[in-house]
């Protein structure tokens, strides 16, 4: 329910999994996952919020209000210099060397900084979308 809010949190450079990017749908499953990871439970669950010492329980709808719902809980919200994180996977992302190809999508690394993610493969740069995301963050 919160893979919106998943993907701006890895955009922040946090380790975010997703249970459904994991294909679990159930409470104890879920649960057994934050658990074994060390992972703070993001949810708007109450029933599986209460489960656990380790969650935050949000109320918004929105990816938005959700953001500041978190900084008003003490998350950091804010890009880093460069990605760290696959926004689609949640791999780490590497840099790309200058002279590597890249896909007809992405730019020619020669000319901008680009990434790939290690596990999916998919590669980012600092285009429109990081402006807008910052943008949002900016705005909360």
């Amino acid at each position: 329910m919160l893979g919106k809010l998943a993907t701006y949190l890895r955009m922040c450079g946090y380790d975010a999994a997703y249970a459904m990017d994991r294909g679990l749908e159930h409470d104890d499953p879920i649960l057994a996952l934050a658990r074994a990871e060390g992972r703070t439970l993001l949810t708007r669950d109450r029933g599986l919020a209460a489960r656990t010492d380790d969650s935050v329980l949000l109320s918004a709808r929105e990816p938005t209000e959700q953001l500041r719902e978190l900084r008003e809980a003490g998350f950091r919200l804010e890009l880093p210099d460069r990605p760290m994180r696959c926004s689609h996977c949640n791999g780490v992302v590497e840099a790309v060397d200058g002279d590597e190809s890249t896909p007809e999508y992405a730019p020619a690394p020669a000319g901008t900084n680009v990434w790939r993610c290690r596990d999916c493969g998919q590669y980012f740069w600092k285009g429109s979308h990081w402006a807008d995301v910052a943008a949002t963050l900016a705005e909360l």
